[in-house]
C-alpha cells in the first residue's frame, strides 16, 4: 500500500472515529459523517465520506471508480468522472426520505477506490478492470461503480456474468451501444454491449434500453437490439409521463434472475445533465430517472454503473451532483436495503 494510500485511510479512520461519532448511534455498519457534526469539506474525498478500503473483503456493496475515457468518441473528460461524482457527493445524507430506505443501516459499504486503468491501452484497460471486478464479485460484494465512459461496463459485466450466469440488464442511455466497430475498432463506448451479446453476458430476453433517441446512422437503427430480443424504449415513449407503469413491466421482465443495471447520464437531458461527451436533445428527466431507478427495488440486482459524467462540460458540478444521488439511489435498492 502507498504512503498516500495509507495517509488516506488514516484520515478517513480518524474522521469516522472521533467527528462522526455522535451520528453513528452505535452502528455497526459505515455511516456517513452527518453534516450537523463535520464539515462537508473536512476529510478526504470518498464517495459519501465512507471509509476507503483496498479491498472490497467483508463488504456487502462497494463504490468503485474507473476513470477512463480512451473509448470515448465525441468530447474527452469522463475520466474525471469519479473524482467530481465523490467530490459533489458530500450533499448526500444517510436515508432516503422519500423511499424510506436506509442502506447504511442494512449493509456494510465502503469505497474501494479506482481501476489503475492504462490510458494509452484501451484493451489492457479492460483487462485490468475485469481482473479487479473478478476479485470484488468473487468477494460476495455488490459493486457500484462510478465511471468513466461506457466502454467500462463490457469488461464489468465478464466478471459479473462470471459468477452469476448471463444477466439481465436495465440500460437508460440516449444511445444503444450496440455498434459493431468504429474505425475499425471493437471496443469503444458505442459497442459494450454488442461484445456483451457476442460472449453471452446478457440474458437477451432480460434486456430493456429506457431513453434512446437521436439520429442515426442506419435507417433502422434498433433492428440490432430487436433481433436480439431487447426492449428497447425510445425516449418518445417517456415524454411528460410517468414511468411507474413502465417500471412495473420491468420488473416482470427481470423476474427472479440477476440483474445490473447501467446507466449512462446522457440518458438524461443535457438541460440537466450537461457534462458529458455525447449529449443528445429531448431526453428523461431526473424525476424519471428516480422513478427507473426507484422501480428496481425488489429485484436481484448483483451491480450498478453510472458512466460518463464529464465535469469539464458542466462547471455547475450539477451533472456529477446527480450522478452521485442516483448512485445512492441505486444503493438503496440493492438486495437487503431495510426501510424506516
Amino acid at each position: 500500500m502507498s504512503c498516500l494510500l495509507r495517509t488516506a485511510r488514516l484520515s478517513a479512520q480518524l474522521l469516522f472515529a472521533s467527528a462522526a461519532a455522535p451520528c453513528r448511534r452505535a452502528s455497526r455498519f459505515n455511516v456517513p459523517p452527518s453534516a450537523e457534526f463535520v464539515a462537508r469539506p473536512v476529510g478526504v474525498c470518498s464517495m459519501l465520506r465512507l471509509p476507503v478500503q483496498t479491498s472490497a473483503e467483508g463488504l456487502d456493496a462497494a463504490f468503485v471508480g474507473v476513470p477512463l475515457d480512451t473509448g470515448t468518441s465525441n468530447r474527452p473528460g469522463a475520466r474525471f468522472g469519479p473524482q467530481q461524482i465523490r467530490a459533489e457527493s458530500v450533499m448526500v445524507r444517510r436515508y432516503n426520505a422519500s423511499t424510506g430506505a436506509a442502506p447504511f443501516d442494512s449493509l456494510l459499504v465502503a469505497d474501494v477506490g479506482d481501476v489503475n486503468v492504462n490510458l494509452y491501452n484501451l484493451p489492457d484497460s479492460c483487462r485490468r478492470i475485469r481482473e479487479s471486478y473478478q476479485k470484488i464479485v468473487a468477494s460476495g460484494c455488490v459493486p457500484l461503480t462510478l465511471g468513466g465512459d461506457h466502454s467500462i461496463t463490457y469488461p464489468i459485466l465478464q466478471a459479473v456474468a462470471e459468477k452469476h450466469g448471463p444477466v439481465g440488464l436495465v440500460h437508460v442511455d440516449a444511445h444503444t451501444d450496440t455498434s459493431d466497430m468504429a474505425l475499425g475498432e471493437k471496443i469503444y463506448h458505442g459497442t459494450p454491449f454488442r461484445r456483451c451479446v457476442d460472449e453471452g453476458l446478457l440474458d437477451c430476453s432480460r434486456v430493456v434500453q429506457i431513453g434512446i433517441r437521436g439520429s442515426s446512422y442506419a435507417p433502422n437503427p434498433y433492428k440490432y437490439c430487436w433481433d436480439q430480443g431487447f426492449r428497447v424504449v425510445p425516449a418518445e415513449e417517456c415524454w411528460m409521463k410517468s414511468l411507474v407503469p413502465l417500471m412495473g413491466e420491468v420488473r416482470q421482465q427481470m423476474g427472479d434472475g440477476p440483474v445490473y443495471i447501467s446507466f449512462d447520464i446522457d440518458g438524461l437531458d443535457p438541460a440537466y445533465a450537461p457534462g458529458t461527451g455525447t449529449p443528445e436533445i429531448a431526453g428523461l428527466t431526473p424525476m424519471q430517472a428516480l422513478e427507473i431507478i426507484r422501480g428496481c427495488k425488489g429485484l436481484n440486482i448483483v451491480g450498478c454503473d453510472l458512466v460518463e459524467v464529464a465535469p469539464i462540460y458542466d462547471v455547475s458540478g450539477n451533472t456529477a451532483l446527480l450522478g452521485a444521488n442516483l448512485l445512492f439511489e441505486m444503493l438503496c435498492v440493492l438486495p437487503g436495503v431495510k426501510t424506516m
